[in-house]
C-alpha cells in the first residue's frame, strides 16, 4: 500500500530580479513510496532534488500535478490542500528533517524534542533517549541550539524529525556533518522506522549511507538534460 503517490509533479520559479523569466525545475514528475521503504532521490546539483522534497512538504506549491499522502484514513492532495489540512497533515503524518535546524530562539534542546515526540507522559524520556544515541550529552539538553556545534545542531534536527514517529519521513541529507559513529546511528534509526512501516524519501550524498537504507533509486536529472 503506498503512503505517497506524486503524480505529473511540475514546479518553477519566477526570476523577478531577471525580467520575470521562468525557471522551470520539476516536470511530469511520478513516484510511489510504500509504507516500510526508502526511496533515495539521486542526481547531480540542479537535478530539483531538494525541491522535490520540499514541494512534498508543501513548502513549495506545485504547479501541476498530485502529492497524495495517505492520512487519516484517506487520501489527501497537498498540491491543492488548503494551509490547514496542510499543517495537520504535517502535525500527524508527514515529517521532514531539513539540512539546517530552525527553532525558536533561547529553547531548550529537550524541550525542542520533547515538544516533536507529542502527547504522553513519556514524551520527554523519548526526547532524552533520542537525544543521548545522537551522542548529544545531558550537559547540552538544558542549553538553546544555537551555542551547538554544526554536526550538534543536525544531530538535534534528526531527533526531532524521529521524536515525531510520522508515517511519512522526508530526508534531505540527514549525515551531511557526521562523523562515522552518528553516521551509523542515522543508518540504525532508518532502518528501524522502515522496519516500524515508516516510508522515507532522502537525499543521500553518502554513497554508503544511501545503499544501506534505500530500497529503490529514484534518479533524477535537471530539466535541460532530461530534455
Amino acid at each position: 500500500m503506498n503512503a505517497l503517490s506524486v503524480r505529473g509533479l511540475a514546479k518553477g520559479f519566477t526570476l523577478h530580479l531577471q525580467g520575470g523569466t521562468r525557471l522551470a525545475v520539476l516536470a511530469g514528475v511520478s513516484l510511489d513510496v510504500a509504507a516500510g521503504e526508502c526511496v533515495a532521490l539521486s542526481g547531480p546539483s540542479g537535478a530539483g532534488k531538494t525541491t522535490l522534497l520540499r514541494a512534498l512538504y508543501g513548502t513549495y506549491r506545485a504547479d501541476a500535478g498530485a502529492i497524495l499522502v495517505r492520512h487519516g484514513g484517506g487520501m489527501v492532495d497537498l498540491a491543492v490542500a488548503d494551509a490547514r489540512t496542510t499543517l495537520e497533515v504535517r502535525a500527524h503524518t508527514l515529517g521532514y528533517v531539513t539540512q539546517f535546524l530552525r527553532v525558536v530562539p533561547r529553547v531548550p534542546a529537550l524541550a525542542i524534542v520533547t515538544e516533536a515526540a507529542g502527547a504522553g507522559n513519556d514524551a520527554e524520556a523519548r526526547a532524552r533517549d533520542l537525544l543521548l544515541r545522537l551522542a548529544i550529552p545531558p550537559r547540552l539538553h538544558g542549553l538553546a541550539p544555537a551555542t551547538f556545534s554544526g554536526g550538534e545542531q543536525q544531530r538535534l534536527n534528526l531527533a526531532r524529525g524521529f521524536a515525531g514517529a510520522h508515517p511519512i519521513l522526508l530526508l534531505d541529507e540527514p549525515t551531511a556533518a557526521l562523523d562515522a559513529a552518528n553516521r551509523a546511528t542515522v543508518v540504525a534509526m532508518i532502518r528501524e522506522a522502515k522496519a516500524a512501516g515508516r516510508a522515507i524519501v532522502g537525499i543521500f550524498h553518502d554513497d554508503s549511507v544511501r545503499d544501506a537504507v534505500a530500497d529503490r533509486v529514484h534518479e533524477m536529472l535537471p530539466l535541460r538534460e532530461a530534455a
